[in-house]
């Protein structure tokens, strides 16, 4: 059964998670890497899930506070050996709850046009395509997703 808990960027699974996110990242992004990896970083991260199988740390994701009403989704990962099993959608989820309950309207994220699993499941979960936003405005490689946590 997986469960899911609400912790922080101090959470010792949750930093071991992201340590795998980032080599898989530094392998996709090649070149990139340092541009996207600059806006990256997990201190003080107060809004954290990590989704566990019995006593093993499988998933990951996190919301930030973007602007007043606006959560920017970030470090989304499962592990590989358990992808296609609803893992991230549960965690995007939880994290959207979270946000709603924090009284957040909406969410938005960024993702590599490379990383095509992730670009699915945002869609999957109702995200739409925007225009790029903030840092990635000028990023090639960027696409940049929203959804509405009112009425939903």
């Amino acid at each position: 059964m997986i469960n899911l808990i609400r912790t922080n960027s101090g959470n010792k699974d949750f930093i071991e998670l992201v340590t795998v996110l980032d080599i898989y990242l530094a392998e996709k992004d090649g070149e990139e890497h340092a541009f996207y990896n600059q806006f990256n970083k997990i201190s003080n991260l107060n809004n954290v899930i990590v989704a566990y199988n019995e006593n093993t740390a499988i998933g990951c994701g996190a919301i930030k506070e973007f602007s007043p009403g606006i959560m920017e989704v970030k470090r989304m990962f499962t592990n590989p050996g358990y992808r296609s099993l609803g893992i991230a959608s549960k965690v995007l989820n939880e994290l959207e709850n979270w946000a709603r309950e924090l009284s957040y309207t909406k969410c938005i994220l960024e993702t590599g046009k490379r990383q095509v699993e992730a670009i699915e499941l945002y869609k999957k979960n109702g995200y739409s395509l925007i225009p790029s936003y903030g840092q990635y405005k000028n990023a090639e490689n960027s696409l940049c997703f929203e959804k509405s946590l009112i009425g939903v």
